[in-house]
Formats: C-alpha cells, sequence, structure tokens
C-alpha cells in the first residue's frame, strides 16, 4: 500500500516493493546473516508477517518553532521531522487520536515558560521540541510525554483537561529524559494488556512486542518450542512477563522470571499478585553484569530468554560452561547479528540448533526478530 510519506520517512525503508517482493527481500536478508551460523541442518519455518495498521506503539517526535507544531517520525538519515498526519502502520485507534495528541503538544509548546536570573524574570520562552511515546492497551492508550522542562500548573492543567477530553487515552506520564522515571499526571484507570487470559498491568512507557498478533506468534512459538516438557524454566530478560504467563498456566512449571529493571517489574509482581499466580518468582538482576552462574543454572530445565538487540553473550557463555546445563534453551531475538554470535557459541558447547522462526513485526524496515529451539 502506497503511503504519501514514503519518499521521506524513516520508518518504511522499503515500502517502495510491493508486498510479496517485500517479504522475499527480508527473507533474503536474514538467511544472509544466518549463513554465519555453524551449522546449516537446522529448520526454517514459514516466517509471520505482521502487516499495516497493526502497530501498537509508536515513539514520534515534536518540534515547535514560530507558533507551528511538527510530530512525526524522523525523516531518513536526518533530524528533520515528517509532519504526519496518520500511519499506515500505526492501529486505527492510534491513528485516530494523533489530533488529540498534536491538540495536547500544541498547548503544552504555547506556554510562556519565565526565565529568570536572581529571581528576577529576564525573558519567556517555549517549549521547543520532546518526543512522545504512544502504546495501545487493551482498554486504552497509554501516552508518556518526554520534554527537558519541570512540570508547571499551567502544565499539569493542560494535561489533565486536554487528556479528560479525549475518549481513548487513559493515562498521560511525563519524563524529562528518555531513561528517566515517568510520573502519571493523569490516570482514568490502569493500562492493561492480556497475556494468556490474565490482565496485565504495564508501567508507563513500557517495552512491548511491536504488534498483538506478533507478541500471540512469539509466545505460540515458545509453547511450541518448550511441547509437553515442564519443570523449572527461567525467563530472562522477561520484560512484563510476556513468556512467563503463559508458561504458568501449566502449574508443573515452576517459572523463575528475571529482569534487570526494578519499575517494570514491580508492575510485573503487582500483576502476578492480582491473578494469585502462585507458580511465577520475579527476581531483579541485570543479566549483562551478573549473568546466571553455574550454581543458578543447576536449578533449571529450561531457559528462555529474550535479550536487547545486544543479545545475550554473558549468559550463553555461562551457560555453556556449566557443568549442569538445561536440556532445552529457547532464544528470542531481535537482532540476527547478535543471534548468529550467540548461537554459534551455543553450539560449541554441545547444543543442537534444531528450528528458527522468522518473525517480522517492523513491516518494510530492516529490522527482523527471530525464535529458535536449542536442545543438547
Amino acid at each position: 500500500m502506497n503511503c504519501p510519506y514514503q519518499e521521506k520517512c524513516g520508518g518504511c525503508l522499503w515500502r517502495h516493493l510491493s508486498l510479496e517482493a517485500y517479504k522475499e527481500e527480508k527473507v533474503t536478508q536474514v538467511k544472509k546473516i544466518l549463513s554465519g551460523l555453524n551449522c546449516s541442518d537446522y529448520q526454517m519455518q514459514e516466517p509471520f508477517f505482521l502487516g499495516d495498521g497493526q502497530r501498537r506503539r509508536a515513539s514520534l517526535a515534536f518540534k515547535y518553532k514560530k507558533g507551528a507544531l511538527e510530530l512525526g517520525f524522523n525523516q531518513k538519515q536526518s533530524n528533520e521531522i515528517v509532519d504526519l498526519q496518520s500511519c499506515l502502520l500505526l492501529t486505527s485507534k492510534i491513528n485516530a487520536n494523533l489530533e488529540n495528541i498534536r491538540r495536547l503538544i500544541s498547548e503544552l509548546c504555547a506556554v510562556k515558560i519565565p526565565q529568570r536570573k536572581k529571581n528576577k524574570i529576564i525573558g519567556y520562552q517555549n517549549l521547543s521540541a520532546g518526543d512522545v511515546w504512544i502504546t495501545e492497551a487493551d482498554n486504552g492508550l497509554d501516552v508518556v510525554l518526554a520534554f527537558d522542562a519541570e512540570l508547571t500548573l499551567d502544565y499539569r492543567m493542560i494535561i489533565s483537561e486536554q487528556g479528560n477530553a479525549a475518549s481513548d487515552i487513559i493515562r498521560i506520564s511525563h519524563r524529562r529524559k528518555a531513561d528517566a522515571k515517568s510520573e502519571t499526571i493523569l490516570e482514568k484507570v490502569k493500562p492493561y494488556i492480556d497475556i494468556a487470559g490474565y490482565h496485565v498491568l504495564i508501567p508507563a512507557g513500557t517495552f512491548l512486542q511491536a504488534g498483538k498478533a506478533s507478541e500471540t506468534a512469539m509466545i505460540n512459538l515458545v509453547k511450541k518450542y518448550i511441547g509437553a516438557d515442564e519443570g523449572k524454566i527461567a525467563d530472562l530478560f522477561c520484560g512484563v512477563g510476556t513468556f512467563s504467563y503463559p508458561l504458568s498456566v501449566n502449574k508443573n512449571n515452576q517459572i523463575t522470571a528475571i529482569d534487570s529493571s526494578a519499575e517494570l517489574l514491580e508492575g510485573f509482581k503487582q500483576s502476578v499478585n492480582a491473578n494469585m499466580i502462585p507458580n511465577i518468582k520475579i527476581i531483579t538482576k541485570n543479566l549483562f553484569k551478573y549473568p546466571l552462574d553455574e550454581k543458578e543454572l543447576a536449578e533449571f530445565d529450561i531457559v528462555v530468554f529474550d535479550p536487547p538487540r545486544a543479545g545475550a553473550l554473558a549468559q550463553v557463555q555461562k551457560i555453556v560452561a556449566a557443568a549442569k546445563q538445561p536440556h532445552k534453551i529457547v532464544s528470542v531475538s531481535c537482532n540476527p547479528h547478535s543471534f548468529v554470535r550467540d548461537a554459534n557459541i551455543l553450539m560449541e558447547g554441545g547444543y543442537h540448533l534444531q528450528e528458527i522462526t522468522l518473525i517480522d513485526q517492523f513491516s518494510y524496515s530492516n529490522h527482523s526478530e527471530l525464535v529458535a529451539l536449542f536442545t543438547k
């Protein structure tokens, strides 16, 4: 489907191709990267492609200059913004509310911020730039505003008024920097998503799989690869618990979910407690600096890991060095290059790569996800 912004926008590098040509190109690129694997006897399964209108989260940039607001994605290889009214990738609910979000940001940027020196006002300045994260939860939109300014009373009143006027927006938060903790300004109800029949509360601006359908595809693959096996399972880089919840449905499983974000895991714990799930234990730990050691790994029959783009180098090195190793590993990767590196280490350590499935949830981009099964 043609997009009016595709000549400039950096979000869809391959939208000029037909859908079939794009799918073929994506598979070809991934297979080229996978040629670096030190084996060729694995099975490559039918890929999953997330179509247009299914991306449930987006990060948009904004600039305000001379009373005019630009809101959108960056241009290709540029910091300039493509000012968009809608995006073919995004869900209909996000697109329907871009005008509400544009109105909110415009009002915030129009506020004159007094500049002080020695307690005297020496001038005024407008908010000029920032970002907005939009996530579609199952019960509405979660919006996080990111701009480096203190929230004055004027800002808070605008956020409250505009947020209450937009029925689809259920929470608005603010943070001064991308990695800072968010402060919730307006919360009508707590945003949640459904995973395996559980209501899972999500922190403001948290990471989710890009689409509901692609998330379901990944969950189904993890369950398929684990199969009838059960026991003690480590869910590493667990996030909001995308894989812990469905694996916990089997009461013979004992899930240990580990991630480094205390804020994210606090929401995970609240959801586990609210759903009264007895077989998920949650641990805060930086697995890049402190991967599970030999003693800790000896407790687990199965390991599932879904690391950031850097991969799980330190952890796979610990796994292959352990005297007692998990008999099955399910790897979920958002970077085929780091996947190849980690997979080769696992295979050198005695694991067999059985199957790989491509998950394409960032349509028309050069990003790809993989789910793979390793067995002893």
